[in-house]
């Protein structure tokens, strides 16, 4: 007998431990889910869906986030890495040190009445949530909240971080929160994001990114009295944009590019003097550099050309793709399999079929059950990014996508705006929140498993060190949105007051 004693000591503290994780998940589950918690941070989400605050201008969502937690007992430090709406919150001491990402930022020109099949704009112009921030902050702060209580109840040991990340629809807050050392010590990093379905994935995606506005200046003249006297700055920004067109051409199939003209001159009998474009230059990490300085050269023959000068290139924002960690992948998976889709109601699957057949997609409404853990793409042909992409190269990090956005509704669109509010949205929230919280609960209380996920992470770190693309004299753009978010705020205020 006592030759088996070892083993059978064995059997007893693993059985022990897995029950240890599963009781704290459980308390936190419950919690979260309460009808009057699933409403609670249902309206702080649809709050600040109202504000539909852009990159940068978030100071009423992030003080509402900060205003929750710090109800709850979360210290934070405001006003980081030079930007006024990021913020940490903390709570416990010690490791592990597990961090939660939560975004807040909207999307400028998609404004939309919420629960609406069809196209119908809730002030016309108007910033909207088409991405599903006003969720994912809010689903953040529940899953922080939801842990922190859990560790109360049963003594836990460690620390939970909230990351407050602004304007990551620019792609411009987790760069600068790196370079400030904000992840430094975090042992792994729970991210999120609003989806139609409810799972995770590792390995590499979506697409590095360099946003980057290019000004010229020139000389003014009249345009019909004396032409010659002039040159003019918009010349300079449209001969830019046809050398980049026809780069194209020559660029590998990875890379996107897309520009607008924030300036180009106030009247056309005056050449303009100064005039700017803003590109968002996009490829895989390692052709990333590459890229950029042919889009540079484009610039400066642009210049030549027209016989003005390249007066500025402003790096508003750099970030690398997403290398997201197998192992924590597999641990959000099993909580996502576990805690399993929302239960939709038959209003809400109305809602969603007359909504798709409005985008004359197939009418088959919300998703029934979880998607099985994505492997990573054999055959990359390029995407959208994240500024997280940095992140998951100093911590170990992974991606839970939560449901809330009805299948074949449009990224970046009116059909995503209507999706993120009322009850629909709340269950993908509080499905977020929970699987989460699961997470974070698991790397608590389960030390082999959160080893298993830093090893993987430094024998990756050691193929690819984290070198960032952001220039060392980048600083935050704060008046990128001042100006939109001036017009549209008591416009918004007054119609969201009208509700």
């Amino acid at each position: 007998m006592k030759k088996f004693m070892p083993f059978i000591l064995c059997a007893i503290l693993c059985i022990s431990s897995q029950s240890f994780g599963q009781k704290q998940k459980k308390y936190a589950l419950d919690w979260l889910s309460q009808p009057e918690v699933v409403e609670d941070f249902g309206e702080i989400s649809d709050q600040i869906w109202g504000f539909a605050e852009l990159g940068l201008r978030e100071f009423k969502s992030s003080a509402l986030l900060i205003e929750t937690l710090e109800k709850e007992g979360f210290s934070i430090e405001k006003d980081l890495a030079g930007m006024p709406t990021c913020f940490v919150a903390t709570y416990g001491s010690g490791e592990p040190v597990i961090g939660i990402l939560a975004e807040y930022d909207a999307l400028p020109m998609i404004s939309q009445t919420a629960r609406t099949p069809e196209q119908d704009a809730l002030v016309e112009g108007a910033p909207g949530h088409g991405c599903g921030h006003n969720l994912m902050g809010t689903a953040a702060t529940a899953a922080a909240i939801a842990t922190k209580k859990a560790m109360e109840e049963y003594g836990l040991k460690g620390t939970i971080k909230v990351f407050g990340s602004p304007a990551e629809e620019m792609l411009i807050s987790r760069p600068y929160m790196v370079r400030a050392g904000l992840f430094e010590g975090v042992d792994a990093v729970i991210n999120n994001h609003t989806s139609s379905s409810f799972g995770t994935r590792y390995g590499v995606s979506g697409n590095a990114m360099i946003s980057v506005i290019y000004s010229f200046t020139g000389k003014t003249a009249h345009s019909a009295g004396s032409p010659w006297s002039g040159r003019s700055a918009l010349d300079a920004v449209e001969l830019m944009n046809i050398s980049t067109n026809f780069l194209r051409e020559h660029l590998f199939y990875t890379h996107r590019m897309h520009y607008v003209i924030p300036e180009g001159g106030e009247a056309p009998n005056v050449v303009p003097d100064k005039a700017s474009v803003w590109y968002f230059i996009r490829n895989t990490d390692e052709r990333m550099e590459d890229m950029y300085d042919r889009v540079m050269n484009c610039a400066k023959g642009a210049a030549l050309a027209s016989g003005t000068e390249l007066s500025e290139v402003r790096v508003m924002a750099a970030a690398h793709q997403q290398h997201e960690n197998q192992s924590l992948a597999e641990i959000m998976d099993a909580n996502i399999q576990e805690i399993g889709m929302p239960e939709w109601t038959e209003e809400e699957q109305e809602f969603a079929k007359a909504l798709q057949k409005s985008l004359e997609k197939e009418e088959k409404g919300m998703p029934a059950e979880p998607e099985k853990i994505k492997l990573p793409a054999e055959t990359f042909v390029g995407g959208g990014s994240s500024d997280h992409g940095d992140v998951t190269l100093v911590a170990p990090t992974a991606t839970i996508v939560f449901p809330g956005v009805v299948p074949g509704a449009i990224g970046h669109h009116w059909s995503t705006v209507t999706c993120n509010y009322g009850s629909l949205a709340w269950k993908g929230l509080n499905t977020g929140a929970k699987a989460m919280a699961a997470t974070a609960i698991d790397l608590l209380t389960k030390p082999k498993d959160l080893q298993k996920v830093k090893d993987e992470f430094a024998a990756y770190s050691k193929e690819h060190p984290y070198k960032p693309f952001l220039p060392e004299d980048a600083v935050p753009p704060l008046d990128i949105n001042e100006s939109l978010m001036n017009k549209y705020a008591p416009l918004m205020e007054k119609m969201m007051n009208q509700r």
